[in-house]
């Protein structure tokens, strides 16, 4: 792989604005999309509440104003009010990302007095047994149309987030009215990104491009009839169209992520980067992670850029693309990423998403602990 030489540092980076702070990474789902890493953190090595208190602080000192309280399933943490209660009172906005699997009217109220802002719930399809089915455990749809009955009871706002794929794709529009009769806020329709366990299942998830046409032209059906009344957002599945997306707004410009054990990463999947030595918040503060920290410097801006990259307009826009897809695709996180049209590597995503007609996908291999499996 070749490593670039980290860009000169800027006299005043980016300040960052939002964290991703991934509480834990056990869950009662076994979603086959997860972006988690295939070897998931240890219970015994999560960040305290304590710790967590502390990170959140120091974000918030760094500029960072909104946190996505995400795992895994955070509710599985027993202290998670108390981290709620350190974000409000580091003046940081809270929004619990959940399965809604162990949310009752109790834990609710406690979380809403500590703090919580808002509520984001996932679902893997809007047919029960196909929920189900998907996230690997009996009744988890139920729970989750409970979860969102408690949110909208407790009278916080409330978002759908559902990751598409081969497998749910063609119900995108029931999905929409889904939403629609939970009486949620907003809807994220993310096409899946391959990173994690989602790389691992790559075969299986990846859609056509005919269920991706029609899909689109039902998401903008729904976005005219709902608009003003619930926001439709469609998260571009970049294999497919041509035009790399930023990675996270621009590596080290927006947004960091700290992992269950105290990890920090430019980006949620950087940890699959060989060589970067990401910091962790254990052993630095969080100011000099994001100013001055190797990891956080090397893709930041364009100066480490090389290929099409170096002299595309588009190099302030998209930044390259995505780090961790250039290397999961090519083994060479400083490529330009093969989603893009214009990157030498292009062929590699055609070949993925034109496969030959007739050929069955896999099935996929469902997110669970213990022994790591074989990337394909």
């Amino acid at each position: 792989m070749t490593v670039p030489r980290p860009a000169a540092a800027s006299p005043e980076p980016p300040r960052p604005w939002a964290l991703l702070a991934e509480l834990t990474h056990a869950c009662p789902l076994h979603c086959p999309y997860c972006s988690n890493p295939l070897e998931l953190a240890r219970r015994s090595a999560e960040l305290t509440a304590a710790e967590w208190a502390d990170v959140l602080r120091q974000a918030a000192d760094l500029g960072v104003v909104h946190t996505h309280l995400s795992g895994g399933e955070p509710l599985l943490r027993p202290d998670l009010e108390r981290i709620v209660a350190a974000a409000e009172g580091a003046g940081v906005y809270t929004q619990l990302v959940t399965s809604g699997t162990g949310l009752d009217e109790d834990r609710l109220s406690a979380l809403r007095a500590a703090g919580l802002r808002s509520v984001q719930l996932s679902v893997q399809h809007a047919e029960a047994a196909a929920n189900d089915r998907i996230a690997g455990r009996p009744s988890s749809f139920a729970a989750k149309e409970r979860a969102a009955a408690l949110v909208r009871r407790a009278g916080l706002p409330l978002g759908l987030n559902v990751v598409l794929h081969r497998d749910n794709l063609d119900t995108v529009g029931a999905l929409v009215e889904l939403g629609e009769s939970w009486g949620v806020d907003r809807i994220e329709l993310a096409n899946t990104q391959f990173y994690g366990w989602g790389l691992l299942n790559r075969a299986a998830l990846l859609p056509t491009r005919e269920q991706l046409a029609r899909a689109r032209e039902t998401v903008e059906h729904h976005r005219e009839r709902l608009a003003g009344r619930v926001e439709l957002v469609w998260v571009v599945p970049d294999y497919f169209d041509g035009i790399a997306k930023p990675c996270m707004g621009g590596w080290g410009a927006v947004s960091l992520t700290v992992t269950p054990d105290g990890t920090a990463l430019p980006c949620p999947a950087a940890a699959s980067l060989p060589d970067l030595d990401p910091p962790n918040v254990r052993d630095r503060p969080l100011d000099w992670i994001w100013d001055r920290s190797p990891a956080f410097a090397r893709y930041r801006g364009t100066a480490w850029m090389t290929g099409p990259c170096g002299t595309c307009p588009r190099r302030e826009e998209d930044f390259g693309g995505c780090r961790c897809q250039a290397y999961a695709l090519t083994g060479d996180a400083a490529r330009t990423d093969p989603a893009c049209a214009l990157s030498p590597d292009h062929h590699v995503v055609r070949a993925l998403t034109d496969p030959d007609a007739g050929v069955t996908p896999p099935l996929y291999v469902h997110r669970r602990p213990g022994a790591v499996p074989q990337v394909r």
